[in-house]
């Protein structure tokens, strides 16, 4: 992957997007994976008009579709489950090949696709993903947990696999485990926070950016779906900890203060990944867009 100094501009609210088209997801258990198997002609659609926007990278319909959501909220046998989680990559995938034959790439990068793989508490869809408390509780290990959707996603073909809303040390050291036995898979790894110092769990950023940065497959660490105000403080507290050659990743909810201003100083801090989540539509994206590529 060659890398460019500018910003890779991330997509939005996937899930956000759907609702906004008329799919009811509020308290579905496998929230936009869900239309992976109902409609994904839909999802397709969707990430095509992140692409317009100017998204260089395209996020699978996966954060909450492991494979024993899929097999336990849909009914299917686990082959089927691993056949859905691949699908979305080539979903993902067929929007970037349509969207290239629309509108060939001239001065913009080749957009890559990213696998989503969301914690475990979002498999347990309590909103235990903002704070870990379920790990004492399970009866199985994490990587086994994870393993099945991360090899799905790289059989599939991600270009790289997308660790999101991760809140705590021991999760997300059993993600990286995992991720080692794909050695040729590039990741990033993003934790939900609970204030400018800690991440969900209540341990340190700085303690979780050390982690990341001894893995050489990771090509960036950072954090999702917190409050803006402390995505500068966080940054900073771990700036000493994380790698050199190791960028942050920054995935921001909209808000009433756009964040593609704010993200002039995420980029300041070394942000090289950055877009949105819940709630960030194509224009928020192409706002940010214009922003971050407006600045020298």
């Amino acid at each position: 992957m060659v890398m460019n100094p500018s910003p890779f501009i991330l997509d939005g609210g996937l899930a956000t997007e759907l609702e906004a088209s008329g799919f009811q997801l509020h308290g579905d258990p496998l929230w936009s994976a869900r239309v992976l198997h109902t409609a994904p002609q839909a999802i397709k659609d969707v990430h095509y008009r992140f692409l317009l926007s100017g998204s260089d990278v395209i996020t699978t319909a996966t954060y909450q579709a492991s494979v024993e959501g899929l097999v336990k909220h849909l009914g299917v046998q686990p082959e089927e489950a691993r056949l859905r989680l691949m699908t979305a990559v080539q979903l993902a995938r067929e929007a970037i090949q349509e969207f290239k034959s629309n509108w060939p790439l001239s001065d913009r990068r080749e957009p890559l696709v990213a696998g989503s793989v969301g914690p475990y508490g979002a498999f347990l869809h309590d909103g235990s993903e903002y704070s870990g408390n379920y790990e004492d509780k399970m009866t199985v290990e994490l990587k086994d947990w994870h393993r099945p959707q991360i090899q799905c996603l790289v059989n599939a073909g991600s270009d790289l696999v997308a660790m999101e809303t991760i809140p705590s040390l021991k999760e997300a050291e059993a993600l990286l485990e995992v991720i080692k036995e794909f050695p040729e898979t590039k990741a990033w790894l993003s934790f939900s926070c609970k204030d400018s110092h800690r991440i969900a769990c209540g341990r340190s950023f700085s303690e979780a950016v050390q982690l990341a940065s001894r893995c050489t497959q990771l090509v960036a660490v950072g954090l999702n779906c917190c409050t803006a105000s402390l995505v500068t403080p966080l940054l900073q507290s771990a700036r000493a900890h994380k790698r050199a050659d190791l960028s942050w990743v920054v995935w921001k909810t909209q808000s009433r203060t756009s964040f593609a201003k704010q993200s002039l100083e995420w980029k300041e801090e070394g942000a090289l990944w950055i877009g949105g989540c819940c709630h960030v539509s194509p224009s928020d994206i192409a706002e940010l867009k214009q922003e971050l590529h407006s600045q020298p």
